[in-house]
């Protein structure tokens, strides 16, 4: 999605709202009623059982995305919205890749799996299932290693991201 001066963005948001039925459907409901895509989407509750966290990710021009904004500040349920768009921010992102894994493979996958940190979840006679976590450009890199092994599956969060405190 361009605007007028062909400018697409990626923005991360993170949207604190009451824990209940049909919140995350009117959230994403804004999005997709003013033609914005959500890449990733990710909710789970916080500390508070009566409140959830959506981080959601998704590209386009930044006028529009204010406009959403303002938006999700009105609507009853949204306690809370940030936008770490050009902010500092944490972020994390998992993902489970289910691989081949022949004998003479084996042990190359888990020295790579190795290097990057990942954990052998799941071992079957042919095939390893590996958790990553990381940022995206490391789940990405972890990924494009292995495909040469033939990925079966793959299973991604998106990101989850929290704003950096002041140091």
């Amino acid at each position: 999605m361009n605007n007028a001066n062909g400018l697409s963005r990626k923005h991360i948001l993170s949207v604190l709202v009451d824990n209940q039925p049909g919140v995350l459907s009117r959230v994403t409901g804004l999005f997709s009623g003013r033609g914005f895509n959500i890449d990733s989407l990710c909710v789970s509750e916080t500390l508070d059982p009566l409140v959830s966290r959506i981080t959601l990710t998704a590209e386009g021009d930044m006028a529009v995305l204010e406009q959403i904004k303002k938006q999700l500040n009105k609507l009853i349920n949204v306690i809370k919205v940030w936008d770490f768009t050009d902010k500092e921010f944490v972020q994390r992102e998992s993902a489970l890749v289910k691989i081949r894994a022949k004998g003479e493979d084996r042990a190359e996958i888990l020295r790579n799996a190795d290097i990057f940190h990942a954990t052998v979840v799941d071992v079957a006679s042919e095939t390893y299932t590996l958790e990553v976590t990381g940022d995206e450009g490391k789940i990405c890199a972890f990924i494009k290693l292995l495909k040469p092994f033939g990925i079966k599956e793959i299973a991604r969060t998106g990101p989850v991201a929290l704003a950096r405190d002041r140091k």
